[in-house]
């Protein structure tokens, strides 16, 4: 599985990489732009996210902005809604503002910080990403 964390925060970044390192191979990006940058790249190289773990609250671009550039991205490749990558918001805000705009951007699970493997596992589970 390919994933990418993006989290402006060292220690939660590395919590969740080293939570999702045994299903797959972790780029991170520490911001929203570094995020929209890194799916347009694998775009263009033929390849894709699986899942991608969006903080946010991140300087430059928030991930609720990232979120939707992302899906932009993909539907401008013909990726269809459902097809392209699990996009999980991984968040300390848990406000239902934040949480409604973020499915109304299409993200496809949404984990309240602090998490830990568990939770995580969970949601994979969720998306059919592991057993």
């Amino acid at each position: 599985m390919h994933i990418l964390v993006v989290e402006d925060d060292f220690t939660s970044r590395r919590v969740l990489s080293r939570i999702l390192e045994s299903y797959g191979h972790c780029d991170v990006a520490i911001d929203g732009e570094e995020a929209v940058e890194a799916v347009r790249l694998a775009l263009a190289a033929g390849t894709h996210y699986d899942l991608i773990c969006l903080d946010i609250m991140m300087p430059k671009m928030d991930g609720q902005m990232a979120l939707k550039e992302i899906r932009t991205l993909e539907d401008a490749r013909g990726i269809l809604l459902g097809e392209g990558a699990k996009i999980v918001i991984t968040s300390a805000l848990h406000d239902s503002e934040n949480v409604m705009e973020a499915f109304r951007s299409q993200c496809d699970g949404y984990v309240v910080k602090p998490y830990d493997k568990a939770t995580v596992t969970a949601e994979l589970k969720r998306h059919g990403l592991c057993e």
